[in-house]
């Protein structure tokens, strides 16, 4: 895999010419940055931004305004490669927080890893379908991102779509997504207990699908629970025929994501302006 152009097209397909990712979603491109606004309960924020030094704090405090008279909370997804190379440091100084950095992480399908496909005994994955799983999967996400500590939490692999969400909107979001077939989701289940759940967000016409929200709860990690989650999606990826799996990596998953196939393109900071 060329990782300079799979970045590239990671850029033009992902983030420069992405879709909304949810009904009642819209992208939006206001001067050099490319922004979606959506309901109060989906993902609102900045996915690609190309500014010069000069015009990057007026195009700052212009998204400030503009979510802000929405009334939205929102994120500016910052890239290493972005520029101007100081933009973080003007997000800072515009009143975002930084969180915790993430690695841009991509695989080919057809290469991943087949021995992560084995589910651990006893335990069984239930495709999401309606709002029954909906609400397993919202509780697997409140007990294991809520719950642990960074450097506790090998299997909390994903990046979560803003720090703190609510579990009413991530269930309300992964409806809306399901009802537009741009996402499909999973629950491991062992017994009547849902243990980990992830989503993979469809990109139609681009080469891409991508992971998010895996998560494993106390008692269950390093069983090999995410990787069957991973295998999961990778083959639902692989019979709607995109190329590349890509997910936002934290530091402590990096390394099981590695060992699966995946290579890192680029760090990600989210900037989160309430």
């Amino acid at each position: 895999m060329d990782r300079d152009e799979v970045l590239a097209v990671f850029d033009r397909q992902l983030r420069r010419g992405a879709t909304p990712d949810a009904p009642g979603a819209r992208i939006e491109q206001a001067g050099g940055v490319v922004r979606q606004v959506g309901p109060e309960h989906g993902w609102n924020g900045v996915l690609w931004s190309e500014l010069d030094p000069g015009g990057a704090d007026a195009a700052i405090a212009e998204q400030v305004r503009y979510f802000g008279g929405l009334g939205r909370a929102f994120e500016w997804k910052l890239y290493a490669h972005d520029r101007p190379a100081d933009l973080g440091r003007r997000l800072l100084a515009a009143g975002f927080t930084a969180e915790p950095e993430e690695t841009v992480m991509v695989a080919e399908v057809a290469g991943l890893d087949k021995g992560a496909e084995a589910v651990p005994e006893g335990v069984r994955l239930v495709p999401v379908t309606g709002e029954a799983e909906a609400d397993l999967l919202a509780a697997v996400h409140e007990r294991a991102f809520a719950t642990a500590a960074p450097a506790a939490a090998p299997e909390l692999a994903e990046g979560t779509d803003a720090p703190g969400v609510a579990r009413e909107q991530v269930r309300r979001r992964l409806l809306d997504q399901l009802a537009a077939g741009t996402a499909i989701a999973v629950v491991a289940m062992a017994g009547d207990v849902p243990i980990s759940a992830a989503r993979m967000d469809m990109h139609p016409g681009t080469r891409f699908a991508s992971l998010w929200g895996g998560g494993t709860v106390p008692g269950w990690r390093g069983r090999g629970v995410y990787r069957a989650l991973v295998a999961y999606r990778a083959r639902e990826a692989a019979a709607r025929g995109y190329d590349y799996l890509q997910v936002d990596a934290s530091s402590q998953s990096r390394p099981i994501l590695l060992r699966l196939g995946f290579a890192a393109l680029t760090t990600t900071t989210p900037y989160v302006h309430p």
